[in-house]
Order: structure tokens, then sequence, then C-alpha cells
């Protein structure tokens, strides 16, 4: 049975498609990557899911329970959680306090019991506090908990909201190019927890710029173009794809999709990473 299941979901913003009828499904256990070019669509793929924005018609079902049009927290409280293209941090709270918030799905005492300060809120609130330091422990920041997530550089901040997903004890965790932005030992520290993640019995749904990094962490693939799938399966097989190999040339896919009466655009110099490992 699939943990995740997205079924012919759709987006538009005005009279552009951004999500065209895109369904796949996520097993329990997978590391599963979505690439693209520029424009593709994943994000706001990854908005749709996460409940940032409401499908303008499909279905996306998580654990056997449509969340279709739930909001963000309702979400993060079924167990599926997120990072974000860049870092989301309270800049002013430190760092512990910023993986605490994560907890705030899994807490029972309100606004109303902590002003109270009623009995157990403060067991509830150690107990917060002791979740927290355990994530930060996971991704290696245990040792900056008292720091300003201000003061913090680009890579550990990736960190750190990476702390504060786990902290909401996910059954399935979207990673939002979470190698954007790092250097290659810190690409090889994130394959190695993404790894561990998984281990852990978290199911990972990546978005990810960096050919390298998805090709290595992925245990299948989706490819999405001008909002549509276009490809999915092994990343072996995605790599060789021949529709794949065109839109990273930067070729059009139209004539594929017109019967072949437009012709292709003259293509583009390929990226470095396009499609290697």
């Amino acid at each position: 049975m699939a943990l995740l299941e997205v079924t012919d979901v759709r987006r538009a913003f005005g009279g552009l498609a951004a999500v065209d009828g895109v369904s796949f499904t996520v097993k329990p256990g997978q590391i599963k990557g979505i690439i693209g070019p520029n424009g593709a669509g994943k994000t706001t793929l990854f908005n749709l899911i996460s409940g940032l924005l409401k499908p303008d018609a499909g279905r996306i079902t998580f654990r056997g329970r449509s969340i279709t049009g739930l909001k963000p927290y309702e979400i993060a409280g079924a167990g599926l959680s997120r990072t974000f293209q860049n870092p989301s941090l309270f800049l002013q709270m430190n760092v512990l306090e910023n993986v605490m918030v994560g907890r705030h799905c899994r807490t029972r005492w309100g606004f109303l019991g902590c002003g109270l300060r009623w009995p157990g809120q403060a067991r509830e609130e150690r107990a917060i506090r002791e979740a927290a330091r355990a994530q930060l422990d996971v991704v290696g920041l245990a040792h900056l908990a008292g720091w300003s997530a201000g003061a913090l550089p680009f890579g550990q901040r990736r960190m750190v909201e990476l702390a504060r997903a786990l902290a909401t004890e996910p059954a399935m965790l979207l990673l939002d190019e979470p190698a954007s932005g790092l250097n290659t030992r810190e690409k090889e520290d994130l394959g190695r927890l993404i790894r561990q993640i998984r281990d852990r019995g978290i199911t990972v749904l990546l978005v990810e710029h960096d050919m390298s990094v998805v090709m290595g962490l992925s245990d299948d693939l989706l490819v999405l173009y001008n909002g549509r799938p276009i490809a999915e399966g092994a990343p072996a097989a995605v790599q060789n794809d021949p529709r794949v190999i065109r839109v990273y040339l930067g070729e059009d896919l139209q004539n594929d999709e017109s019967g072949g009466d437009a012709p292709p655009r003259a293509p583009a110099t390929p990226p470095a990473t396009c499609c290697s490992r």
C-alpha cells in the first residue's frame, strides 16, 4: 500500500497550469526524487502536498486518508513534514527554540494551559526540550543549541530546519532542494544523513537540482516538465529516457505531444550536472 498517493492533481495561476494532471505514489521506506528544469512545477507540487496551496482538482491521500485541502498544521499532525528551498527559521530565537517549534503538533497544552502553568505543562515543556535536543544531536548541532539562529551560516540553518521537521515525528519528510547552497563536503554529509533518516523508518520525498545528489540517493524518480510528468522509474532508467535527455538539453517536447508538427527549439548548452552521477 502506498504511503502517499497523488492522483491527477492540478493547480493553475491565472492561465498558467503550474501542475497539470500529476499522479504518482510513494511507498513506505522509499527515498523518491522529483526532478525537472526550472519552472517544472516541483515546488508548487510540494506546496500542494503540504497544504500551503489547495489543488484546483485531484486528490492527495496520505496513510489511506485524504489530506486534500487540509491546513498545513493538520497535515503535519497527520505525520507529513517538510523543509523549504530557503530555510524558514525564527532568526531572533536560538537554535533549540526553533526546533522546539516543531513539537507544537505533538503537545497537549495550548495557549491557555501554558499561560496558567497548569499541572503537567511544565513537565511537557521539559519533554519538548529533550526531544528537540535529541533531533539537534541527529543533525550534529546539539553543541549550538543556545546560539542565535540568525548567527548561523547557511548550511547549518538548513540542518536546524531539518531538525525542526524531524521534531514533528513524521512518517514522511518532504525535502525541497536540501543540497542548495551547500559545498561538496556538506552535500556528502547530507546524503549520509538522509539515508540515516530513511533507515529510522521515515519515508523521504526529495526535490533536488543537483543530479549527483538525487541520482545517488533516490530509489525512484519522477520527472516533471511544464507541470506534467514525463518519466518515472529507477534512476538508471530515467537517466537514459530520451524525453528526459531532451528536456535537460533544452529541447522542446511539443513535438511528442502534438504529433510532430511543431519544430523543436535549438538545444541549449547542457548543464554540467545533467543526469550524471
